[in-house]
């Protein structure tokens, strides 16, 4: 049978509220982590809208996974960038975000306030062996992937026993795999070379709106002025919100320190929610007792049912610190929840925001410049002690573990 013929004219130009429309959907229908978020997107935006075309789709793709920070997000709010300006990223980011939030916020409401009901708490241990399921079959499935030979197994391993049995300081653990990581690709690069990101591809499904030969428009192309403002802008939205919070509550209130706490764990998403993911425990739970490990738990388990990023589990753990600080009072519980899950959600996506909205550009490279970003690609996924997802999925048992033990307790 005949493979019908790609459309030969490219579709009709997109307003910014014929997008706001396709990405508040978006933010309600993505589901099944960045691999399939990303799916959606490629399927919505390269196959069928025809928004972008295929290899300017992957070479976004490939740059937002460079970044810290949910690299399925990213390339919304990218592509939002790079179709309606800065307004357009920032519609489109933020509305992959917003359902999440406001779902997430109702969820913990319940949990908090209803959840010593057998009703809700039968929900509840319905849902965590599920999500263990969910967490073993992707260390095995991201194991499989990046965990080629003894060296690796044996660096993954160390990761867990230092994290779970010398409860050593995330950052630490990432630092040292990546030294360890980039020792190894110099003197044993066949046993450190993890293969390469997402390739070329030849595929074509017709003329799109953002074309391969379309040129870069005018917002995207470097301006340094511009670069300078946006960095100026980015640091009077941290600086200010995090003054403001310091002002109202001391450097020590628990508002300020979320704000400071995530700032920190934003910038060490690399590789995925699962990797920062034992950062936010050690921190969360352990030095800021903000919440227990059965809570931590319980958030994982939520925010693997809901939809948007992953790391959206930071939310819950803001509204559970909230509620349980009393930070408005005992007459206040839920708006404490909810202004804390805000602030956390605010700090954590904020970096990703700032690092899109500063890009000139990926989507209108030339193919010398391409290269350099697929090099550092390459180089990235040569050093296997960098591939902190891998390590940190293994990391996330440890809070399954202690969690469900205490729990048995």
């Amino acid at each position: 049978m005949n493979q019908p013929q790609p459309p030969i004219s490219p579709p009709p130009p997109v307003s910014l509220k014929q997008a706001f429309w396709y990405w508040l959907k978006l933010g309600f229908i993505s589901f099944g982590g960045p691999a399939g978020q990303i799916a959606i997107m490629h399927q919505d935006l390269v196959e069928n809208k025809r928004w972008i075309s295929e290899r300017r789709y992957l070479h976004a793709l490939n740059y937002c996974m460079l970044l810290p920070g949910p690299e399925a997000q990213q390339l919304a709010t990218y592509i939002g960038w790079l179709m309606h300006r800065s307004w357009g990223g920032i519609v489109a980011g933020g509305l992959f975000v917003l359902p999440s939030l406001l779902i997430l916020i109702g969820l913990g409401w319940i949990y908090l306030a209803y959840g010593h009901l057998p009703a809700v708490a039968g929900v509840l241990y319905g849902i965590k062996p599920a999500v263990t399921a969910i967490v073993l079959f992707a260390a095995y499935r991201i194991g499989s992937r990046t965990l080629k030979n003894a060296w690796l197994w044996t660096m993954a391993a160390l990761a867990f026993l230092a994290i779970f049995a010398l409860h050593a300081p995330f950052p630490l653990i990432v630092l040292a795999a990546g030294l360890l990581g980039a020792v190894g690709g110099k003197l044993a690069p066949d046993y450190f070379n993890l293969g390469g990101g997402h390739g070329k591809s030849n595929r074509h499904f017709g003329p799109a709106l953002i074309d391969d030969e379309t040129p870069t428009p005018e917002h995207a192309r470097f301006n340094a002025k511009k670069l300078a403002k946006l960095a100026l802008i980015g640091l009077g939205l941290w600086g200010g919100a995090l003054g403001w919070l310091c002002a109202n509550y001391g450097w020590d209130g628990a508002l300020t320190q979320m704000g400071w706490f995530f700032t920190k764990a934003a910038l060490l998403t690399f590789g995925g929610a699962y990797a920062v993911l034992p950062y936010v425990y050690q921190g969360a739970v352990e030095h800021y007792h903000w919440l227990t490990a059965t809570q931590m738990i319980d958030g994982l388990a939520l925010g693997e049912t809901t939809p948007g990023p992953l790391i959206m589990v930071v939310t819950f753990v803001g509204f559970v610190a909230g509620w349980s600080q009393v930070l408005f009072g005992g007459e206040h519980l839920f708006l404490a929840g909810a202004a804390a899950a805000t602030v956390v959600t605010y700090f954590t996506f904020l970096p990703s925001f700032l690092f899109i909205l500063s890009r000139r550009t990926v989507g209108g490279i030339h193919s010398q410049q391409f290269e350099i970003y697929r090099a550092i690609d390459r180089h990235y996924r040569r050093r296997g002690g960098c591939h902190s997802k891998s390590g940190g999925i293994f990391c996330v048992s440890r809070i399954l573990a202690e969690g469900l033990w205490r729990r048995a307790g």
